[in-house]
């Protein structure tokens, strides 16, 4: 299944139109409801309850984001989903909420965040329960993930839906918990026919990477993130069919 031409044309908020001081935190319905409204697509986080349900929510821990701590994982959806998120009045949204209310007015792109712990291949419940939720999606969809092999197992579950790798330069410096040879392995993305992937959504930092140019010249559409500012657009774009982006509105006539 082939990227949605959406993906290419309109600007993806990342985590959606978040911003705290008007009360849309990241990942947040109002900041789906947000993106909506603007006009643009909508990149956000799959992370999994202790009873299997599937969370938007970037983090692996509450702190951050909430005034709650622990593991996500260590709490059910119901309890999750009364956990105010910080800055907003709303609860951590099951994806099943996010797509009663995008109901295809937005195109979609889901990451789904690594449950192994080293990129490895102890995942697959929770892209399961995703793929179950998502096959009947009625707008562009895609879904990718850092880790390989939750894009294999996604894909084994919901074959019709298109995939791709979020890659990046994996720089020990920003992957310290992430075992060197695992490092050294990913950065050059030998995973990506293997998988079936149709796409990356590469560290921006890093579009200058070879093996990026190599997939470029296939004319496999290159996303990026993380976009800050309308020059570090400007400068991404020179290599990316598009950007995530966060902090600025990105031109729609972009």
């Amino acid at each position: 299944m082939a990227l949605h031409p959406a993906f290419l044309n309109l600007p993806i908020a990342h985590r959606a139109l978040h911003d705290t001081a008007a009360g849309r935190p990241e990942n947040s319905l109002a900041a789906m409801r947000a993106a909506i409204a603007a006009g643009y697509g909508i990149e956000l986080d799959l992370q999994s309850s202790a009873d299997g349900e599937v969370m938007v929510f970037h983090d692996y821990s509450l702190h951050r984001l909430t005034e709650e701590t622990g593991p996500v994982k260590g709490r059910t959806a119901a309890e999750l989903s009364n956990i105010a998120l910080r800055g907003g009045d709303e609860g951590i949204p099951t994806l099943a909420e996010v797509i009663a209310l995008v109901d295809g007015r937005a195109p979609l792109l889901i990451e789904i965040k690594d449950q192994d712990g080293a990129m490895g291949p102890n995942v697959g419940q929770l892209e399961a329960a995703a793929a179950e939720l998502l096959r009947d999606y009625p707008g562009p969809l895609a879904v990718m993930s850092f880790n390989p092999h939750s894009i294999a197992a996604f894909s084994n579950a919901a074959p019709a839906i298109c995939v791709g790798l979020t890659t990046s330069a994996y720089d020990a410096q920003d992957w310290q918990l992430l075992p060197a040879a695992r490092r050294d392995a990913l950065r050059s993305i030998p995973d990506f026919d293997a998988v079936g992937a149709q796409f990356i959504s590469h560290e921006a930092k890093d579009l200058d990477s070879p093996r990026v140019a190599d997939l470029k010249a296939r004319n496999v559409p290159v996303l990026c993130w993380t976009i800050r500012s309308l020059e570090a657009e400007l400068q991404a774009r020179r290599m990316a069919n598009n950007v995530t982006f966060e902090g600025y509105l990105s031109p729609l006539s972009a």
